[in-house]
């Protein structure tokens, strides 16, 4: 199944293209097709490499100290994009379970997740196109957000979550493969940011 990701990012310093540099340096891509323009990064791939290069990214750039935003646009299963071979993985067999089962495999995946020491907040939102579902689906993604820890509040058109970056991350990349159907179009709207001043306000 097609996944992949447009991705951009916004160190806050004059000196932003060495900082934009030594982070895409971070990245391993070797499982990934990189294309980049003048606006945004598009990564494509399998769903566990998309998200632990934006992981690392974004870790990279905002350990610096400095404001660091990161917005990324992720999709999978678009009908309007051809399948690849490299973005086979899991969600192309089978039914997902009840889901119950899958927010506690979520939890799970998340609460494993070994610690980066980097605060990460950010708001995102889940999208699952024609899917009578959908707002099951949603919901169900909140709660599960809420037990992992991150749920920082609703806001309108989207969710807040705040924590370490690598439990943010890793519950992003659950709320992408756990919920929707495991064949059908599902997309997130990512906004993740650290060091903002407005924190110290």
């Amino acid at each position: 199944m097609f996944s992949g990701a447009q991705i951009s990012l916004y160190p806050m310093t004059d000196g932003f293209v060495d900082v934009i540099l030594d982070a895409v340096k971070a990245m391993d891509t070797e499982k990934l097709r990189v294309e980049t323009d003048d606006v945004s990064t598009l990564l494509v791939g399998p769903h566990e490499e998309l998200f632990a290069a934006m992981q690392a990214l974004f870790e990279t750039a905002a350990k610096t100290g400095h404001h660091t935003v990161l917005h990324a646009t992720v999709s999978r299963g678009c009908p309007g994009e051809p399948d690849d071979p490299i973005c086979e993985g899991p969600l192309d067999a089978g039914l997902f379970g009840p889901l119950a089962e899958r927010q506690a495999e979520a939890v799970e995946s998340v609460k494993a997740k070994p610690t980066s020491g980097q605060r990460a907040d950010g708001q995102f939102s889940l999208y699952v196109p024609g899917a009578s579902i959908h707002m099951d689906e949603v919901y169900g993604c909140i709660d599960f957000l809420k037990q992992a820890g991150v749920f920082a509040k609703p806001k309108n058109f989207c969710t807040k979550l705040s924590g370490d970056s690598a439990a943010v991350f890793e519950a992003l990349h659950q709320a992408f493969v756990r919920f929707g159907t495991p064949a059908g179009h599902v997309a997130l709207d990512v906004t993740i940011s650290a060091n903002s001043p407005s924190l110290k306000a």
